[in-house]
C-alpha cells in the first residue's frame, strides 16, 4: 500500500476541476465536514492569527534537493518543515474518518482537494509554538495557490525556487531507487514536464511580486546553501 501512496504530491489537487464540489457525493460531505472546520486558534492564550507566521514556501521539482535544504534550514533557522506529502501520509496512518477517505481518493484515483491539503497544513500551524514555517512542495499550481491565501489569509514571505537541470534531477531520482516502478528516465521526465507546466504560474506570480529567490540547485548541498543562507539572514524576523 505504501508504495501506491509514497509520492503524493501527484494526487493534490492541481485544477479547479477537482474541487470538493466535483467529488461523489458521498465523500463531497466528508470532505466538507473537515474543511469547514473551525480550528483552535488558541494555544497558550495566544490567538494563532496573533502571532503573524513567517511562511515560507519551498518550491522544486522532484530531484531538486530542496528536501536536503529544508533540513538545513530548519537547523540553521528554526523553522518548522511542512510536506504536504507528509501530512497527507500522517492523516492516512492515523486511520481517521478523513485519512481513509484520502486513502480511499488516491486509490480510486482522484483527486485530493486542495482544500484538504491546505486545512492538514493549517492545523500543523495552528499547533505549533513556532511562528516560522518551511512549507515544502506546496503550491503546485495556481489554484493551490490562490485556495493557499484565501484560506489562510496570508501570504509566503519568502518564497524559494530550487532551478535545477532536467538531466540532473532525472539522474538524481534514478539515484534514489525508491522502488517505484515508474522511476525510469521516460516516465520521470513526464512528470517533470507536467511539475514544471502546472508550477511555471505559481514560480512566476511570485517573481512579479518581488518574493521569488531562485537557488541554482547545482553543486554540494553546502555549496547550494551558501546561496540560501543569505535569504533568511537578512530577515529580522527570522533571526529575532
Amino acid at each position: 500500500m505504501w508504495r501506491r501512496v509514497s509520492s503524493l504530491t501527484q494526487f493534490v489537487s492541481p485544477t479547479k476541476s477537482s474541487s470538493i464540489l466535483n467529488q461523489p457525493a458521498s465523500t463531497s460531505k466528508i470532505w466538507e465536514s473537515f474543511t469547514t472546520q473551525k480550528p483552535n486558534l488558541e494555544k497558550g492564550g495566544t490567538s494563532f492569527k496573533d502571532r503573524i507566521p513567517f511562511i515560507t514556501f519551498v518550491l522544486g521539482g522532484p530531484g531538486s534537493g530542496k528536501g536536503t535544504q529544508c533540513e538545513k534550514i530548519v537547523e540553521t533557522f528554526g523553522f518548522k518543515h511542512l510536506s504536504a506529502g507528509d501530512l497527507l501520509r500522517q492523516e492516512i496512518a492515523s486511520k481517521s474518518e478523513y485519512g481513509s477517505m484520502i486513502l480511499n481518493t488516491i486509490k480510486d484515483g482522484r483527486i485530493v482537494p486542495s482544500e484538504v491539503t491546505i486545512k492538514l497544513i493549517q492545523k500543523e500551524m495552528e499547533s505549533s509554538d513556532n511562528k516560522k514555517f518551511l512549507i515544502d512542495g506546496f503550491p503546485r499550481c495556481e489554484e493551490n495557490r490562490v485556495a493557499f491565501e484565501q484560506i489562510i489569509g496570508a501570504e509566503p514571505d519568502i518564497v524559494l525556487f530550487f532551478d535545477c537541470p532536467v538531466e540532473e534531477m532525472v539522474k538524481r531520482v534514478l539515484n534514489r531507487n525508491q522502488g517505484r516502478v515508474d522511476d525510469n528516465m521516460d516516465t520521470i521526465k513526464k512528470r517533470l514536464k507536467v511539475f514544471e507546466a502546472l508550477n511555471l504560474p505559481v514560480v512566476n506570480y511570485y517573481a512579479e511580486k518581488g518574493k521569488l529567490h531562485k537557488i541554482c540547485a547545482l553543486g554540494t548541498e553546502d555549496e547550494i546553501f551558501e546561496q540560501v543562507w543569505p535569504v533568511f539572514a537578512a530577515c529580522k524576523r527570522v533571526i529575532q
